[in-house]
């Protein structure tokens, strides 16, 4: 590789970190030019740190023979944790060197726990290298780890080692851009919710900008929650509400439902779609999945002598405001509206009618298919509501279906 094609992948690498190009299409791109200017590369992986509640980190894995990068996640695992400590990088890691070479061989072979894979695909020659950051850029993501595999006869030559440390800054640099941006993403999905999350990253983040939308309304907490947090032992508390927010947010999420607060044991979530029977359907649908959830997980808690507890639901469709509420250093992206405050009433009547779930007449009336499903409980004045209304609830006798 000259120096006017050493410039040209450069050039290459900056302009795939300027338009945003992912980690994959990155490596993908960077991999196939360096072997069409001669570096002999047959197998190169990629490992960075990530900010994720499930997942540690990325590694972004090429091979001369697929025809894409692929990306693997793993997560915080005693396996995945000795599988790093039997690794070349944790022994840069340890060491703080920059850079590690081992040629393959029957001897070689048995230092580190991915030599006897690689040399049984024909690799002859490994160099691992490490671009290491800054501490307290985000997370842990401090450092890029690469590995650069060969199976040439003679293994790589000095200059084409050479050239992978004077590329590899740049490469580990425009990686970074393209991780920070999946961070940021993840993070405000995570803390805001996804439809509000990809709000906020599209740019609505001014004070004071909202919506007017209608939509589906949906604000449950648990039954005997502050019973339970006072008898329960502390440490019971936090893994309680973790079980059942999964049971409840994956039923609302695999409905296509928004979560836009949690509040101790209170969750508040929207659909959003144009046709308002279809966002009823779908939040009905995800109210029963919600509960055959929630039973298949007091049954595993009860056999496991936990403390166990039912969801309190209630439904409602209105028109609402959509977006940023709060002072100028701190933010809210939520809903606001009368509308909230009554689904909220309708669910705190629960307890008083003995139903775990209630949704109100406008809700009942915007159902299409389910609407024979419903059967009234009666009419209401609901604490801060103007007007008395007729609220409904699952027919007992009509079979559930889960969604």
């Amino acid at each position: 590789m000259n120096d006017a094609q050493f410039f040209d992948l450069c050039a290459w690498l900056t302009e795939a970190g300027l338009s945003g190009q992912s980690e994959t299409v990155t490596l993908d791109g960077f991999c196939e030019r360096a072997v069409a200017l001669g570096l002999p590369l047959a197998r190169t992986t990629v490992l960075i740190d990530t900010l994720h509640p499930i997942y540690e980190g990325h590694a972004f894995l090429w091979k001369r023979d697929k025809k894409e990068t692929a990306l693997n996640e793993y997560a915080r695992s005693n396996k995945n944790l000795q599988l790093w400590v039997n690794s070349p990088f944790y022994r840069l890691e340890k060491s703080g060197e920059p850079l590690l070479r081992r040629r393959l061989t029957a001897e070689t072979e048995k230092e580190f726990s991915v030599f006897p894979e690689l040399r049984a695909d024909g690799i002859t020659d490994y160099i691992a290298i490490a671009n290491r950051f800054a501490e307290g850029i985000v997370g842990n993501v401090d450092c890029v780890y690469s590995s650069w595999s060969t199976d040439a006869a003679n293994g790589f030559r000095d200059a084409e080692i050479a050239a992978l440390c004077r590329l590899m800054p740049l490469l580990a640099l425009t990686m970074k851009t393209a991780s920070l941006a999946r961070i940021a993403g993840t993070l405000v999905e995570t803390y805001l919710g996804r439809d509000a999350g990809r709000r906020v990253l599209d740019g609505r983040i001014a004070r004071g900008v909202a919506d007017r939308i209608e939509a589906v309304l949906w604000f449950s907490d648990l039954r005997g929650y502050t019973r339970i947090s006072d008898t329960a032992a502390p440490e019971e508390i936090i893994p309680l509400l973790n079980d059942y927010a999964d049971a409840i947010i994956s039923a609302i999420h695999e409905q296509q439902g928004d979560v836009l607060k949690l509040m101790g044991d209170g969750v508040l979530a929207i659909f959003t779609v144009e046709d308002r029977s279809r966002a009823c359907e779908s939040a009905l649908a995800a109210a029963v999945n919600a509960r055959v959830r929630v039973a298949a997980l007091n049954q595993h808690r009860a056999a496991e002598n936990l403390p166990n507890t039912e969801m309190y639901l209630g439904l409602h469709i209105g028109e609402v405001f959509y977006g940023n509420i709060g002072s100028k250093d701190r933010l809210d992206f939520t809903v606001v509206g009368p509308a909230v405050n009554e689904v909220s009433r309708i669910a705190s009547m629960c307890p008083s009618v003995d139903q775990p779930l209630l949704v109100s007449s406008a809700f009942a009336s915007a159902l299409a298919d389910s609407r024979n499903r419903l059967v009234s409980v009666g009419r209401y004045a609901l604490r801060g509501v103007s007007r008395p209304q007729e609220l409904y609830t699952l027919d007992a006798s009509a079979p559930e279906h889960e969604s």
